[in-house]
């Protein structure tokens, strides 16, 4: 069973979590996702649940550290100025094979810059951001629907591999307000944590850490990652494609702007021209062999459409080796992609 409810972006995070079974939530107030904590400070307590304002960025994402590491399903939000605070407790997550959900509502910088939407963060979610060889599962929403989904689907993905998911979406995604459907049906999947830290009464104590000062100890749990994030690479690829199958030229474009380029699509298809949309829903782990298969199938040219300076636009590169044209276009500090600037800018390409 399910119900059909009006929703903004963040709201419905929110609540997704909260159908996943999170009951702890630690966060600290920046625009543009400050509904979420005030929504988990109602919500929570009404389940028996757990939500602390932190003092800082800092301190919430170490008490996410502290609550995972008992096995509970915890979480943090933050815009993109606060994810900076929280590199060092994400790389220290990882580095503790730890699951919990973080969520980046991103906005426009770099510094302080202003509230407006922005995927200027690309960079730092999916190649790290903190320190050390590690990453992070990335989800891409473009709906209100897709927040509510992926904080279920980051919440199971955590547990499966131990390791934190992030959301990352953007100041629009997050305030915009569309009819989601909620489910009520659905029963968390708590995996068995047999490394969680629950007290030792009658078995032998567990240690969570990302300390070893022995010379071994850091090159063995790089090895136990990385094997991890092969496993992942190999099993969680997720990825959108619209009108594809004949294309000869393509955009590529996640989050706010995928949302745009499809109309433009659209648009010049009924115009006759043979264009599609690939939107990566997972940018880490990247879909690089779906994008190279496109481009040894008949699609010639590429433009990619971000906010933001050009980011994901080399990982597409990467993807099709620079046997294709792959083109860019995007708007920085809180501007969004114009349509008429995107069908411009693949006429030409299709010239």
């Amino acid at each position: 069973m399910s119900k059909r409810v009006m929703m903004k972006g963040n709201i419905a995070l929110a609540e997704g979590a909260v159908i996943a079974g999170c009951r702890f939530y630690f966060g600290y107030p920046i625009t543009p996702q400050n509904e979420i904590p005030e929504y988990m400070s109602s919500r929570l307590p009404e389940i028996g649940g757990t939500f602390v304002q932190a003092e800082s960025e800092l301190a919430s994402i170490n008490m996410v550290l502290g609550a995972a590491s008992t096995g509970a399903r915890a979480m943090t939000t933050t815009s993109s100025p606060g994810f900076s605070l929280m590199q060092e407790g994400v790389s220290y997550l990882a580095a503790c094979h730890l699951p919990c959900l973080l969520a980046n509502v991103q906005r426009g910088g770099p510094g302080l810059g202003n509230i407006n939407a922005s995927q200027a963060d690309y960079f730092q979610a999916t190649k790290g951001g903190g320190h050390g060889d590690y990453h992070t599962i990335v989800l891409a929403p473009n709906s209100p629907q897709e927040m509510m989904d992926f904080a279920i689907l980051g919440f199971e993905l955590a547990d499966k591999y131990r390791t934190p998911s992030l959301i990352l979406s953007d100041g629009v995604i997050g305030l915009m307000m569309e009819s989601v459907e909620v489910r009520d049906d659905y029963k968390p999947n708590f995996p068995s944590k047999p490394w969680a830290l629950t007290g030792c009464k009658d078995r032998p104590k567990n240690v969570i850490r990302s300390l070893w000062l022995d010379q071994d100890g850091v090159p063995l749990n790089n090895d136990k990652l990385q094997a991890k994030y092969r496993e992942i690479e190999k099993n969680e690829i997720r990825y959108e494609e619209y009108l594809t199958e004949d294309a000869e030229a393509v955009i590529i474009a996640y989050g706010l702007s995928s949302r745009i380029s499809r109309d433009v699509i659209e648009h010049m298809r009924g115009e006759g021209h043979k264009v599609g949309l690939f939107r990566p829903i997972t940018l880490y782990p990247f879909p690089y062999k779906r994008i190279a298969e496109l481009a040894g199938k008949g699609v010639k040219k590429i433009l990619t459409v971000e906010m933001s300076a050009g980011q994901m636009v080399e990982d597409v590169r990467l993807a099709v080796e620079c046997k294709i044209q792959v083109e860019f276009y995007g708007e920085l500090g809180g501007y969004f992609p114009s349509e008429a600037e995107i069908y411009k800018r693949m006429k030409a390409l299709l010239k």
